[in-house]
């Protein structure tokens, strides 16, 4: 008889054990042999040497699909021990899952051209109007490099540039005032990481946000980094940001050009990093459009709407400048 302690690492144990325990029990039925005690993230076992063999084996894999999935079921569990693919190992093409367990994929042609983009180079720019996924799908393939263990942290920043309103005066410390410009990127990772592992990796530093000025005097290495509304950032901003690039990092930086809050007559530095950088090497550029926005239907007509009214406005400009 031999004493083994298993711990439940990088997941969440309330879905590994399963409401009421009900996982839990499924494997224990399967091990007859062997005394299983868990509590919080250690798994206690007691029993023959070659039973625990298998045992530990068949709790790592099962450890493993709930990391991937964010999810598992009794079926699941069943396929695991028999040696079976999972009805979720089977799905193609995904970047990663919710919290729910639903699949996080590419929607569009130009949102798979980000994706290879990806894998291809080691800085992106994506640039295309609102609810294109840009920023959703950038995160995305930063949560999946952190849980296959290819990078040890991810960084997320904005500029805090006011988009029309102040928020200088709200009551609060730093953190209170900056929080607003940030919550997009926790609302994203909020989508794909359990609430208490979020909090978790955000503790230990794992996952970082912040606002772009924090960046400065950083090495940036073994991370992911996501610069976003990169078009309120200054020429200035822009370039001390992607010269934070160290070892092992992938940077993507994203933007959409129909929304810069900047003061007038201010250039935008992610109009001046394409620009300057369209020709380096190692450097990828995806440039998304209307028939790229996943949100509400009604979002694509807004943009059209807008688009279509600030041509009317060029060309009146325009028209308007050759009479002088």
């Amino acid at each position: 008889m031999i004493e083994r302690h298993i711990i439940l690492e990088d997941i969440d144990p309330v879905v590994f054990y399963g409401v009421g325990n009900g996982h839990l029990q499924i494997i224990k039925s399967l091990y007859p042999k062997l005394r299983i005690v868990a509590r919080d993230n250690v798994i206690r076992v007691l029993g023959d040497e070659e039973e625990m063999a298998a045992f530990e084996e068949n709790v790592e894999k099962i450890r493993r699909h709930v990391l991937k999935f964010n999810n598992i079921n009794d079926e699941d569990i069943l396929d695991i021990v028999k040696g079976k693919q999972t009805k979720a190992d089977s799905v193609k093409g995904v970047i990663v899952y919710n919290i729910s367990g639903k699949p996080i994929k590419c929607k569009s042609e130009n949102q798979q051209q980000l994706v290879d983009a990806y894998e291809k180079n080691d800085m992106i720019f994506a640039t295309g109007p609102a609810g294109t996924g840009k920023t959703y799908l950038s995160i995305a393939l930063a949560v999946r490099a952190l849980k296959e263990k290819t990078i040890r942290k991810i960084i997320l920043s904005r500029p805090a540039v006011e988009a029309g309103e102040k928020l200088g005066f709200l009551p609060g410390d730093m953190k209170d005032k900056i929080d607003p410009y940030l919550q997009p990127l926790y609302d994203a990772l909020e989508d794909m990481l359990p609430a208490v592992k979020l909090q978790d990796m955000m503790e230990k530093n794992i996952i970082q946000i912040a606002p772009l000025a924090f960046m400065r005097g950083r090495t940036l290495s073994d991370a992911v980094v996501i610069l976003d509304e990169a078009q309120n950032t200054t020429p200035a901003q822009i370039r001390m940001f992607l010269t934070r690039m160290g070892w092992n990092t992938k940077m993507i930086i994203t933007g959409d050009m129909t929304q810069i809050d900047l003061p007038r007559g201010q250039k935008s530095g992610l109009t001046e990093a394409l620009d300057i950088l369209k020709d380096v090497e190692g450097i990828g550029f995806v440039k998304l459009g209307q028939k790229d926005i996943v949100r509400h239907k009604l979002v694509t007509r807004i943009v059209n709407a807008y688009d279509a009214h600030d041509k009317t406005q060029n060309e009146a400009h325009d028209k308007t400048q050759n009479l002088k």
